[in-house]
């Protein structure tokens, strides 16, 4: 528990909220939702279930046990006891000892002495989400003692809590769900890519391949040419196929942040095709999780169409921080287009894909091309 002297009432309710509407991955929720239990009823545990539909729990995280401790226990609980009580009635308990509940049934052997209890089950309208439990309140006598159970002003307190509690875990619920969707669309997006650049070079090198095969002893010197381009086929089909694997690879923002994950991607774009590719950052900080993203599906994009489409031999790719928010750069010396002409000829290039992600985090895109002249494309977002 923190040193810091508890604070009481709506002090320390509203800390506890704003600390869980900070998380938005439901593991990190429920993490937040017991310590800031536990520090608001100064209780020395805490604990928060969510069942499954089979008598256990699909999660149960705790708070005031050590990692060495909480393996010696064992597996999971189940639904028995209290905790089925509180699950099944979904009604408040709290007592002066546990034990003395009339169903209980004893510790595992490795788990810690518990005595005054408290429980409030997690519910969102009809809908039992969890439930929160507590234990030992840490309330000293004069003797170096428990000097006191759980009041009525814990219990209050921890329904104020549960409430928020409900409403924070069921928004990263729809979090982790709008992600997942996110993924399956950028998933059928690539495939679709698939289909339409590989698909084609890979039916073209069979013709030619077949083409070839029927010149081989009538036109030799016409074989040849088209073995040639067969060659040329593969290579083209290989560098599609890299570019897809790379792109399909988790982006991993969470785990290595944007600039890592900018960084490696250049790296291996740099490793598996001729043209060179290379990646510079400056004072750049952390922004929200949908603008990293925004940053990293226009640079793939940027960087993809100058290695297929523009035939660049340099790609430059700088993200530059700036007060709250950032600059993206990709800069190729590729053949470049008329923005105006393939606009009106139909073809995009990801241009309304990039757009798209520009305008659904407040963010400027700005595309500067013409033929011969290579291409720039700059994403601004605000930061948050």
């Amino acid at each position: 528990m923190s040193s810091r002297p508890p604070r009481g009432g709506i002090e320390a309710v509203s800390a506890a909220v704003l600390a869980m509407n900070r998380r938005l991955e439901v593991r990190e929720v429920l993490q937040t939702i017991v310590a800031s239990a536990r520090e608001l009823l100064a209780a020395e545990y805490s604990a928060l279930g969510v069942p499954d539909d089979h008598g256990g729990f699909a999660q149960f995280v705790v708070d005031g046990v050590s990692d060495e401790e909480w393996k010696a226990i064992g597996p999971l609980p189940r639904q028995h006891g209290i905790l089925a009580a509180m699950l099944h009635e979904a009604t408040p308990q709290r007592l002066d000892d546990v034990r003395d509940f009339a169903s209980f049934a004893g510790w595992p052997r490795k788990h810690p002495v518990m005595k005054a209890f408290i429980g409030m089950p997690v519910m969102d309208g009809d809908d039992i989400l969890g439930a929160l439990f507590l234990a030992n309140k840490q309330c000293q006598g004069h003797d170096g003692g428990d000097s006191r159970g759980f009041t009525q002003e814990d219990e209050d307190l921890l329904r104020i809590l549960a409430d928020h509690a409900a409403i924070a875990l069921t928004n990263a619920r729809l979090y982790e769900r709008s992600r997942e969707l996110t993924l399956a669309g950028e998933r059928a997006r690539i495939a679709h890519e698939l289909h339409d650049a590989v698909s084609q070079k890979l039916f073209s090198l069979r013709l030619t391949a077949q083409a070839a095969a029927a010149l081989i002893d009538t036109d030799p010197a016409r074989a040849k040419g088209q073995l040639r381009e067969v060659a040329g086929l593969a290579a083209e089909a290989a560098d599609e196929l890299r570019a897809v694997v790379v792109e399909l690879r988790p982006a991993a923002l969470d785990d290595d942040g944007l600039v890592a994950t900018l960084r490696t991607q250049a790296e291996v774009l740099d490793r598996v095709h001729s043209a060179g590719v290379t990646f510079r950052s400056r004072d750049v900080r952390a922004l929200p999780a949908s603008q990293e993203e925004a940053l990293l599906r226009v640079a793939q994009e940027a960087m993809h169409n100058a290695l297929r489409h523009a035939r660049a031999t340099a790609v430059t790719v700088t993200l530059e921080g700036h007060g709250r928010g950032a600059t993206l750069r990709v800069a190729d010396d590729g053949k470049g287009f008329d923005p105006e002409s393939v606009r009106r000829a139909g073809r995009h290039l990801g241009l309304v894909s990039m757009r798209d992600r520009a305008g659904g985090v407040g963010g400027r895109l700005i595309v500067q091309s013409a033929p011969g002249k290579g291409t720039v494309i700059e994403l601004e977002v605000p930061g948050g």
